[in-house]
């Protein structure tokens, strides 16, 4: 089984994405080739922008399985509705009107189940891709994106982790490491990235909006019970409130990326990981050596090529 990381954080802008990126860029250079990316950001994937070279090897058509009523056979009895727990069915008897809204509906099955004539039959809607993209770096990047309108972020999300687990086009799964991008925030789509990893990486800024989001998230792991670090990108920027915080709740630190224009210039150009600053690498080869420990309680393995 591979060692599952997500790196998350409870805000936007904080630099997630770029530290997702170049941990699988230094995860392979010094742990092992067999790392894989996925972005579950899906209402806006954008990983695959730092590999300027890569090549789409698959786009896979996702579909939910939203119920219809057949108005001819139905008695409006309301237990479909009463079943809901989305609110996503409307019944008026009197009206002898029937109705589910698909963008409500979460695909449970629960009113199939409650209609006693056999009056509910489930059709597959559009959910959204996943596309699996070579980029030279690893076993590249699966991404999941979300069809536009959609508000089924979540249930993308369960797909697209249902794909990298079982068999993907021109893939072997033989993946050692795999590390999720995740949403920002810490609603549902981020609790199903992170709810079966081996561990999570945190990214903050040290602000005081990122100190207060960083918080939200640190509680949330710590109720579900997750292991996890923190990097703080920015560094220098803000003040050391943040730092504090993690002494007194007793985080462990993995890392710090100092705030500089010229990095910040190459995001912006999505050039990341062309000709890759010493400064830059020594930061991640040095988050990547904080996660040692971790790889190495994960079923006794030592990856590390040090």
């Amino acid at each position: 089984m591979p060692f599952k990381i997500a790196v998350a954080s409870g805000k936007g802008g904080t630099g997630k994405t770029t530290v997702s990126v170049n941990l699988q860029y230094f995860i392979s250079r010094y742990l092992t080739d067999e790392v894989l990316l996925v972005d579950c950001d899906v209402e806006e994937p954008n990983d695959r922008i730092f590999f300027p070279q890569h090549k789409i090897v698959s786009d896979l058509e996702v579909s939910q399985s939203i119920p219809e009523i057949d108005l001819e056979k139905c008695v409006y009895c309301r237990r479909c509705a009463d079943y809901c727990e989305f609110n996503a069915i409307v019944v008026i008897p009197p009206a002898r009107f029937a109705e589910i809204n698909a963008s409500l509906c979460h695909s449970c099955g629960a009113c199939s189940a409650a209609c006693r004539e056999g009056t509910i039959m489930e059709k597959p809607h559009p959910l959204g891709t996943i596309t699996t993209i070579d980029t030279g770096i690893g076993k590249g990047v699966v991404e999941g994106a979300l069809k536009v309108g959609s508000a089924m972020q979540t249930l993308m999300i369960k797909e697209l982790k249902k794909y990298v687990s079982g068999n993907r086009t021109g893939s072997e799964n033989s993946e050692e490491i795999i590390l999720f991008d995740a949403p920002p925030g810490t609603s549902c789509p981020v609790v199903e990235t992170v709810a079966d990893v081996d561990y999570v990486i945190l990214v903050t800024e040290p602000t005081p909006f990122g100190l207060n989001d960083l918080m939200l998230m640190v509680e949330l792991l710590v109720e579900i019970e997750k292991p996890f670090g923190v990097v703080v990108n920015k560094a220098g920027l803000g003040n050391s409130e943040i730092y504090s915080f993690l002494r007194e709740q007793e985080v462990d630190l993995l890392g710090e990326i100092p705030f500089d224009k010229d990095y910040a210039g190459r995001y912006a150009e999505g050039k990341l990981l062309q000709n890759v600053d010493d400064r830059w690498g020594c930061c991640y080869s040095g988050i990547v050596k904080s996660l040692e420990r971790r790889f190495q309680q994960y079923e006794g393995i030592n990856y590390f090529k040090w």
